[in-house]
């Protein structure tokens, strides 16, 4: 077994044995991949397995830079629109800070453990690099810096678990019941407000954009306007076909008896347009025009905040005939795309339609995302260095010294570029899938090699607190999110589905999103999710070094 003690092969076991035990699942909570190679890795580091801290500190500014990347867009779109859900980020901050402020005093924490103990009740992973800068910094032998990494670890690893069983429990059964409401019953009402009953395309998998053929004999007379007008533009006549000819049909084009109608639109919608057209028949050859494509980043000041059925109102309808939004990615979530949902700046749209009228389209609603899946790692390794260089700058204030760390620079880097790619597309270039193995592959490497690290002081903090620390992380989980619910419910009025996404997104808690979706039916609760989910992204770990200061200060003021 003493290949175990190759930090190489250390690294990668820990990874692959720590995704298979992730797949793991109580219940409707999956553990996820991190959190199983922390476990994993605090095992194999009972070996006594060395690894350079530059791996850490290279992996960690990788995925740190690429939250950063991802989270730029809605973040700074947040800010500028008033911080309506924000506040549950504040929530979550100033109550968990204060929580461990508490258990410090109490139970005598030291800053390593009071830092893993906020970053596992808050299941923000992130805080461990940004925290773990901050230990490293202190005034303190390397032994003593590595039993504070190796506390951090052990007390992340056992109130994270224990954390996120709370929160993805909290909004999916006690919050209903708090609330004497059913989730899915609500979701599906809000469903139904925005204007549909179901994503059905989505959910089923069939196709979201259809084309079918109609003989147009009960519209014989009227144009082509009036039958879509009162669709709402949701199913338009793209062509007809009259005899031997096939004619592009307009608004004003009147349609005849024996006309064949060649419809494209939303399924749902198609289907229940039937009614209204003649008997369906097979498409004639060459009558569907080709439809394409195109992912669009919104950035049409004028239309942030607007609800999807208010563009067909904006600009010439003519050019917006046979164009049709299929999805809405936000913060890589997909958002309903239901009539009454409102967009926000960053939004990635993706149109389909008529391929003549789709460039127009697109450049009325911002820029067109390239079609290139290759990363610009010229702009990320540029931006990744001038993270680290702005983590550098220190300021005192007294005895105090300021210092945003590696993590911290590496973060606000990351938001400035995913805002730079934001408004320029062709430049810093990162595509969503590169992003996501980015965050992935960088805080699983980085949460392997401090597990490592911590293996053989790991026993110690469990024999001292083990008991302690899961009722902690439950505890510290709830707290701030019974306090959002009070708030939200009460003051704010918001709407179950959306609160509850909130509260999941304050947590920056995946796990808790994707039950909740699986719970309600639907994915309402995703447009409160992502709004604070990217500012909880980027609060959190800020607030690490706070943590270790204020652990430290405590602890000498109670010397």
């Amino acid at each position: 077994m003493t290949f175990l003690t190759d930090p190489v092969i250390a690294v990668f076991l820990s990874l692959s044995l720590g995704y298979f035990i992730g797949l793991a699942k109580i219940g409707p909570i999956r553990l996820g991949g991190v959190c199983g190679t922390l476990f994993v890795s605090l095992l194999i580091g009972q070996l006594g397995v060395t690894v350079s801290a530059d791996l850490k500190n290279t992996a960690f500014a990788l995925f740190i830079f690429a939250l950063g990347f991802s989270a730029g867009p809605q973040f700074f779109a947040n800010i500028r629109g008033g911080w309506r859900f924000g506040i549950f980020s504040v929530i979550e901050v100033v109550t968990a800070l204060s929580l461990v402020a508490i258990c410090v005093y109490v139970f005598g924490f030291d800053p390593g453990t009071a830092a893993g103990l906020f970053a596992g009740s808050a299941t923000e992973s992130a805080v461990l690099g940004t925290a773990g800068d901050a230990i490293s910094r202190l005034d303190m032998s390397p032994d003593g810096i590595l039993d504070l990494e190796s506390n951090m670890a052990t007390a992340y690893s056992i109130t994270y678990l224990f954390g996120l069983v709370a929160i993805v429990l909290f909004t999916t059964q006690i919050a209903p019941l708090i609330l004497r409401k059913n989730l899915r019953t609500e979701a599906q009402a809000l469903a139904a407000s925005l204007g549909s009953e179901e994503e059905e395309g989505l959910e089923s998998g069939l196709p979201i954009l259809v084309g079918r053929a109609f003989l147009a004999t009960p519209l014989a007379g009227q144009s082509v306007g009036s039958f879509e007008r009162r669709h709402g533009y949701s199913v338009v006549i793209e062509r007809v076909k009259r005899g031997d000819e096939l004619l592009e049909a307009t608004s004003d084009f009147t349609l005849a008896a024996s006309d064949i109608a060649f419809v494209l639109g939303r399924r749902d919608a198609v289907i229940a347009a039937k009614d209204m057209l003649g008997e369906e028949v097979p498409v004639p050859a060459g009558a569907g025009p080709p439809i394409a494509t195109k992912d669009v980043v919104l950035l049409r000041r004028d239309l942030f905040g607007r609800r999807i059925e208010e563009l067909r109102g904006i600009g010439n309808i003519e050019a917006q005939r046979g164009i049709f939004i299929t999805r809405i990615r936000r913060l890589g979530h997909h958002v309903p795309v239901l009539p009454k949902t409102r967009l926000q700046e960053g939004d990635v749209i993706t149109l389909q339609g008529s391929e003549a009228l789709l460039n127009g389209a697109a450049t009325r609603l911002g820029k067109a995302l390239p079609s290139t899946t290759a990363t610009d790692l010229m702009f990320m390794g540029l931006g990744i260095v001038v993270g680290l260089l702005v983590g550098r700058l220190a300021f005192k204030t007294g005895a105090l010294e300021l210092t945003l760390g590696a993590g911290g620079g590496a973060l606000i880097s990351g938001l400035f570029f995913g805002w730079l790619n934001m408004r320029y597309p062709n430049r810093a270039y990162l595509p969503p899938p590169a992003a996501e193995f980015a965050k992935e592959f960088g805080l699983a490497t980085f949460i392997a090699a401090i597990g490592l690290a911590a293996g053989p002081g790991a026993i110690a903090l469990i024999a001292e607190y083990g008991l302690i620390l899961p009722v902690l992380g439950a505890a510290m989980s709830l707290t701030p999110a019974l306090v959002s619910l009070f708030v939200g419910w009460k003051l704010m009025k918001i709407e179950m589905p959306i609160l509850l996404g909130v509260i999941a997104g304050q947590h920056c808690s995946t796990p808790t999103i994707s039950a909740l979706v699986s719970q309600a039916g639907n994915a309402t609760p995703v447009i409160g999710y992502t709004v604070t989910y990217a500012i909880s992204n980027v609060l959190l770990p800020l607030v690490g070094p706070v943590v270790i200061a204020l652990a430290e200060s405590l602890a000498r003021s109670a010397s």
